[in-house]
């Protein structure tokens, strides 16, 4: 999950194609907000007769890549859905295996965080986590919390079904407590109400690996939200990658319900 990307490894070709990418980003109309579903480390790492853990372990490249092109650009907020808690049903070793690579990349990654002004939070059910990771998570949150260049998130142990339904249990409790009453539930108390109340709904979420599902991933929060569904796996995926999907969401009209006629009107 490192976040710096040794640009001695890039040829000079691929950096002349980032930057004639980026040249094409409209840097006034960026989301605020990116979720990612990073799909396909397994499939990666069998195409390569590999065992699965060894596309984890490839998949943290492109989370270094994508998290610093997102930082230089100006991004303030990324979601990457990196455990959920359907991945419990996975075979044990590859639990066991994840589990460990997400302890290491954590406890290694606080000086970059700080070095690149990055804050790094979480969402999901943390107390389904093992001592040790909620250890290393909550010491790397602690250390960043001062950071504001953008905010990281990541899902751990975490569903959109199983998030809503904690926020439904919040919001029953103030009920039976006396302190809310049923009139005053609306669809601004509920995303009050979720995980983290303070991060946007986003705007572009990426799918890698081929498939076109969102996986039970910010379900409440993704009611509007633009789709970009890569055909690469997760461990091919680069910063120009990151830029295409920025591009593609650039190039969409957002209505909200509303017909294109008002959406003109509206911007004259």
């Amino acid at each position: 999950m490192a976040l710096v990307v040794n640009l001695k490894s890039l040829n000079l070709s691929e950096m002349m194609e980032n930057k004639n990418l980026i040249d094409t980003i409209d840097k006034t109309k960026l989301p605020k907000h990116i979720a990612i579903i990073m799909d396909g480390n397994g499939r990666w790492a069998q195409q390569r007769g590999e065992q699965r853990v060894f596309g984890h372990n490839n998949g943290v490249q492109s989370v270094r890549e994508t998290a610093e092109a997102a930082a230089e650009l100006g991004i303030k907020f990324i979601t990457l859905y990196a455990f959920s808690t359907e991945n419990w049903n996975r075979p044990q070793d590859e639990v066991d295996a994840l589990m460990q690579l997400l302890v290491v990349t954590i406890n290694s990654e606080i000086k970059t965080l700080n070095d690149n002004n990055i804050r790094l939070r979480a969402i999901g059910n943390l107390k389904g986590l093992s001592p040790q990771v909620r250890a290393e998570l909550e010491e790397a949150m602690g250390e960043t919390a001062e950071n504001t260049r953008m905010d990281l998130f990541l899902a751990l142990n975490y569903s959109g079904r199983w998030e809503i339904t904690d926020a439904m249990k919040k919001i029953a409790e103030q009920v039976k407590s006396g302190n809310l009453t049923l009139d005053q539930i609306n669809e601004k108390l509920i995303s009050e109400s979720m995980n983290a109340p303070d991060l946007p709904d986003p705007e572009l979420l990426i799918r890698t690996s081929g498939e076109y599902r969102t996986s039970n991933f910010l379900m409440w929060q993704t009611a509007y939200t633009e789709l970009f569904f890569s055909p690469k796996l997760w461990p091919d995926f680069r910063k120009e990658d990151l830029y295409e999907a920025i591009i593609d969401f650039q190039h969409r009209e957002r209505r909200f319900g509303k017909t294109s006629e008002q959406i003109i009107n509206c911007k004259g």
